[in-house]
């Protein structure tokens, strides 16, 4: 098992843990909807780069 030969110091060990903070997500805004969505994912309106991927059942028509 390896072990390091002498204690990392606080700077060290900052330096480290740089790169462990979160992250906000990458956002856009559908050009044509103008809905904002997760990049490479589709709008919850079924929106994929301004154009409609998935059609949405009509709640209205079983109302």
């Amino acid at each position: 098992m390896a072990v390091q030969k002498s204690r990392k110091t606080p700077s060290k060990r900052g330096m480290h843990r740089s790169h462990s903070g979160l992250k906000r997500p990458a956002l856009s805004i559908d050009s044509q909807s103008g809905e904002t969505h997760l990049r490479h994912c589709i709008t919850p309106d079924g929106f994929y780069r301004g154009k409609r991927v998935i059609e949405k059942a009509e709640l209205e028509d079983k109302g």
